[in-house]
């Protein structure tokens, strides 16, 4: 155990290193600046001097004694640190810049440990607070640990510069796996010409009646993901078990009837030859994507951010999918009974999800229940009102879309006694962009194919905006 007469963790010859450095060379703060910041630094005139040189690479002035003693006197600090001696004495600290990047982790390693420390005090004052909700006090610790461990601190105001050069080094091309896949593409073309794909940082809501194939598309958008731009991908399945979306997927990449699969799952002699190769190259094919599954039912908001989290930092992230919202548990309570109604529930919820997208910078394509006044009016094609349980929903989301199938609602017979110069549209989905924030409303018209549960592009354009013009 440690004693609390101890001094905090610090090096001092690493932070009089770093500082030496930078005065031999003023290239040098190009390794240093990015991940180390003035309040490292534990010796107060040693934070200083970082703190001017640091103002002086901002504005693109030279870093040397003579400029770095300029701008220490300009703020009232030079006799504080020490004066000329000090400055002098620093650059005979080391012989070379060459090591400044190793002295700089040496010094923000300490500083991580100082403030672990502090947490360890904030995260033990919450216990002894307590509070009514035992999440809520669990959530303010978590967030605590994970600022510590992501090395961030609350956001303030930025210059606009600083995000024009962030915003073009995210959209330049990227040759490797190393960067960030910029946004998400459905790799159904028409779909991702309207939407420009999924954004980082956006909620996009994916709602439908039971059976019409909205967690089969939201599959369909990973494993395409997961497949052409080797994106990482977290499934929160809520609905069903690990093993039924690995039967989907692997139905959908080996073209078997998933009933067939399910059955020769249990008794082999239900597929033929050349369906069980199919299988076994869907399976090497699948093993090779990055695709996470959690089927642990009954979660909660929190702790699917919480899980999220966890994944992002220890494997990275590009995509989350949550099926679906309605089956996440409300807060405060073991069921969805609690003193707040549902609606407040599902308000929190969405909130919370937006908020998740924003904090990890990924798209969440969250799956949603609409309410049965779909079945009660004709047509029964899906509105923005029918969204179940909260108006918050559809406030939070960036992005909602719906499906909806005629073939779902009338059998052949009916549709041509209803439509008797129509086709019957058998296996057409209508993807209704219901809301877009950043972008035009309409409609894209894919191919469901029920028995393989996949869906596809259609070979002949099915696509127009709200204004009647193609997309």
């Amino acid at each position: 155990m440690y004693q609390t007469e101890h001094l905090p963790p610090h090096d001092a010859a690493a932070e009089e290193a770093v500082l030496g450095s930078l005065l031999l060379d003023d290239e040098a703060i190009f390794k240093v600046a990015a991940f180390l910041k003035s309040e490292d630094f534990y010796r107060d005139k040693n934070r200083w001097t970082y703190e001017a040189c640091a103002r002086l690479y901002e504005r693109r002035e030279g870093i040397n004694q003579v400029t770095v003693a300029h701008e220490l006197a300009q703020n009232e600090r030079l006799e504080a640190v020490g004066g000329y001696g000090y400055l002098s004495f620093l650059t005979t600290s080391v012989p070379t810049s060459v090591f400044v990047e190793h002295y700089g982790q040496i010094v923000h390693r300490t500083a991580t440990m100082r403030s672990l420390i502090n947490t360890a005090g904030q995260i033990a004052a919450l216990g002894y607070e307590g509070g009514p909700d035992a999440d809520t006090v669990l959530d303010k610790a978590e967030d605590l640990l994970f600022h510590l461990r992501g090395g961030r601190s609350p956001q303030d105001f930025v210059h606009i510069r600083q995000v024009i050069d962030s915003y073009l080094e995210n959209t330049e091309p990227q040759d490797g796996r190393e960067a960030a896949v910029p946004r998400i593409l459905s790799d159904f073309e028409r779909l991702d010409r309207v939407l420009g794909g999924l954004h980082r940082s956006d909620l996009v809501i994916l709602a439908a009646r039971p059976g019409m194939g909205k967690t089969s598309l939201a599959l369909s958008i990973a494993y395409n993901a997961a497949r052409q731009q080797k994106a990482r991908i977290g499934v929160f399945s809520l609905e069903m078990t690990n093993d039924q979306l690995v039967e989907r997927l692997l139905s959908a990449e080996a073209g078997v009837d998933v009933q067939r699969l399910r059955l020769g799952h249990m008794d082999s002699s239900f597929l033929g030859p050349q369906e069980h190769e199919r299988i076994l190259e869907a399976t090497a094919v699948l093993s090779d994507t990055d695709i996470y599954l959690d089927d642990t039912p009954l979660l909660s908001v929190h702790e699917i951010r919480s899980k999220a989290r966890r994944l992002h930092y220890e494997a990275g992230l590009d995509l989350v999918i949550i099926d679906y919202i309605q089956l996440i548990k409300g807060s405060g309570t073991d069921d969805n009974r609690g003193n707040e109604n549902r609606v407040q529930q599902m308000g929190e919820i969405s909130r919370t999800l937006k908020g998740l997208a924003r904090e990890l910078n990924v798209p969440v394509l969250a799956l949603s229940q609409l309410s049965r006044a779909v079945e009660s009016r004709q047509p029964h094609t899906p509105q923005l009102s029918d969204l179940r349980d909260s108006g918050a929903i559809e406030q939070d989301a960036d992005v909602v879309l719906f499906i909806y199938r005629d073939d779902a609602y009338y059998s052949e017979e009916e549709w041509e006694r209803r439509n008797p110069t129509k086709k019957y549209p058998e296996g057409i989905a209508n993807i209704i962009i219901a809301k877009h924030r950043n972008g035009p409303t309409g409609q894209v018209d894919l191919f469901f194919q029920k028995k393989t549960a996949r869906f596809y592009s259609l070979a002949a354009p099915s696509l127009q905006a709200d204004d009647g013009e193609d997309f």
